[in-house]
């Protein structure tokens, strides 16, 4: 019987899978090859092993036996396979079911990456033909679009994708890597955005998202955060009937992530569309009229869910149970509490070592100008077992006042920080070392690597066994981050020091992360100084803050380190923004601008609510 509840799929990753490099253990070990039928075929001149799903007996045998780990045999529900929306080919990725948008409503996307959120943005911007799972050179001929159109008859859908076809619907998308707009885009920045000019609202757009400083210089010559504002901003200025946005806040800071909320959700009219996807949760909560959470297994195959309204929907995501379906898709929840085991953090304090800096000043001369940068830091003090988040605009002077600490460099009346034992781990990570992750860990942390410990408390939760053999070189942003905390925190140090850990990540692997640094702190009794942007992600870290004012890039102020409640208020005061906390998860969520909360909260300078 519960083969007939069940279907299966096999999925064979390209990048692992070397049947040059193997003996087939795969096909060898095969019970179903074994009875003279073709379950696995491979060949010594295949670049890829073959995996008959409908002859497979989910044994896992082959699993366990291939050398490269590039198998997984997944069981689904069978009533996933009538909503099979797309598969790229055999052995491949599947995407059950299409996120519906409606008029005048921004729709979110939440789920880890790999999960099919991209795939739907193509779908959904007809740029990809939904296969219904029948692809090319499968049993049976891929669909053409009046098949499509009665597999969704009766659904939003239909329409939906009749317009697409007749070419009454113009779709324009935000890319997910922005860094790669200068390859295929040439020109200044002022011009670029004339030429899309189609509503009269370029002045405001330029002016909200901070590009007028911007609009003589080459797209070659943007960083990170002025390519996202720009591709923000020359998708905001063009008319659409669709607009999707992959990812807006990368590179962004707290204020820049609301100012682009802001104009994209000033997009919305009664007949057009606009989905965001986005890891950011307390931005995808402020933007979105409802959500929709895609589950499954990274890689393998995605699930849709029905559209929630966006507490509920976020909620759903976090607590990894989806009640419409009563389906559990992962293992634990994740909950906001300050304190997790408060009688753990009262030990804690016995063993208190109060570390202290003076004030100090540090002048650096701005990158092709004359001008430069002052940063002022106010003397402060930190803790062993403690985190101190720095918060603040970008070009405020965090990254300095991290490689201060680091003793990268000098303050400049040669005022000193305490000479302890650092681990640094930059803002950009660019890996260099050839070799796999493996060789990586073991001739940088070797002693942290092969500690038990610290393999419960870091690697695992971390998930690096699906690329330990990968070469770095090979990985992805994502990877790479995770690597690179993994090496931060297993170096031995008296203080650590972490420049924007959620960067590339996605928002299950950002708790999953905050987690991680927050329980390794506290039961090494060690510091560290974290500059993190993703505002739930810096709260839950959070034991002290220090807060960035002044003019970005010219002249700054850093706070000394201050209590969490304090410090968030001085901070979103600055923001004109409040935040209340979830009575469910606990997790803070910014109030919508001049909601009653928003109102009730500033009246009273609650800018942030976190009573326990």
């Amino acid at each position: 019987m519960a083969d007939e509840k069940l279907t299966r799929i096999a999925i064979v990753q390209e990048d692992k899978c070397k049947p040059k490099k193997c003996k087939q253990e795969c096909k060898k070990s095969c019970p179903v090859v074994r009875m003279g039928k073709q379950c696995i075929e491979v060949e010594f001149t295949s670049k890829l092993a073959t995996i008959a799903e409908s002859l497979c007996i989910g044994c896992g045998i082959c699993v366990k036996k291939c050398p490269f780990d590039a198998i997984r045999i997944i069981n689904l529900p069978k009533n996933l396979e009538r909503d099979t929306t797309n598969r790229y080919g055999p052995n491949s990725f599947k995407l059950h079911r299409l996120p519906t948008p409606r008029p005048g409503q921004v729709l979110g996307l939440v789920g880890t990456n790999g999960i099919g959120k991209s795939t739907a943005l193509k779908i959904l911007s007809g740029k990809l033909k939904p296969n219904l799972g029948r692809y090319e050179g499968g049993p049976n001929p891929s669909p053409e679009w009046a098949e499509i159109l009665a597999y969704f008859r009766g659904s939003e859908l239909q329409n939906y994708f009749t317009k697409l076809l007749e070419d009454r619907t113009k779709c324009v998308i935000k890319p997910q890597y922005v860094d790669h707009i200068p390859k295929g885009l040439k020109g200044v920045v002022g011009e670029l955005l004339s030429a899309k000019n189609e509503m009269d609202r370029l002045a405001h757009i330029q002016d909200t998202l901070e590009l007028n400083h911007i609009l003589d210089r080459n797209i070659s010559d943007l960083s990170g955060g002025e390519l996202q504002r720009f591709a923000i901003g020359i998708i905001s200025v063009q008319k659409a009937d669709v607009y999707m946005f992959d990812e807006p806040s990368s590179y962004l800071d707290v204020k820049q992530r609301l100012k682009a909320s802001r104009v994209i959700r000033s997009l919305l009219d009664s007949s057009n569309f606009v989905i965001v996807v986005e890891h950011d949760l307390s931005v995808i909560d402020y933007l979105s009229d409802f959500i929709c959470v895609l589950y499954g297994v990274p890689g393998a195959y995605g699930v849709v869910t029905m559209p929630f309204g966006v507490r509920e929907g976020i909620n759903i995501f976090l607590a990894g149970f989806i009640p419409t379906e009563n389906l559990r898709f992962r293992e634990i929840g994740l909950t906001f509490k300050v304190a997790e085991n408060v009688d753990e953090l009262v030990d804690q304090e016995k063993h208190h070592c109060m570390n202290s800096y003076g004030d100090m000043t540090k002048t650096m001369q701005r990158a092709g100008s004359e001008s430069k940068f002052v940063l002022r830091l106010h003397k402060g003090s930190f803790n062993d077992s403690e985190i101190v988040v720095l918060l603040g605009e970008n070009g405020t002077g965090k990254t300095t006042f991290i490689r201060l600490l680091a003793g990268l460099i000098q303050a400049d009346d040669g005022a000193r920080v305490p000479e302890m034992r650092v681990s640094y781990k930059p803002q950009t990570v660019s890996p260099k070392f050839e070799g796999t992750v493996r060789q990586l860990l073991q001739r940088k942390i070797m002693e942290s690597f092969m500690h038990p410990q610290f393999n419960t408390d870091v690697i695992k939760p971390l998930s690096i066994e699906g690329i330990i053999d990968q070469e770095v070189q090979h990985l992805s942003g994502g990877e790479i981050q995770r690597v690179a905390l993994i090496l931060a925190l297993g170096a031995p140090a008296e203080i650590y020091l972490i420049d924007e850990p959620s960067a590339y990540l996605d928002a299950e692997q950002r708790l999953i992360a905050a987690r991680v640094i927050k329980r390794f702190i506290l039961h090494t009794r060690k510091s560290a100084f974290i500059v993190e942007h993703d505002f739930i992600m810096a709260t839950y870290m959070a034991d002290k803050v220090v807060v960035y004012e002044g003019t970005p890039g010219i002249d700054c102020t850093a706070s000394s380190p201050q209590g969490l409640l304090e410090g968030m208020n001085q901070f979103l005061r600055q923001m004109e923004i409040t935040f209340r906390r979830d009575p469910e998860n606990f997790r803070p969520r910014i109030n919508k601008m001049d909601s009653i909360k928003d109102k009730e909260q500033k009246a009273a300078g609650t800018f942030f609510f976190w009573d326990d």
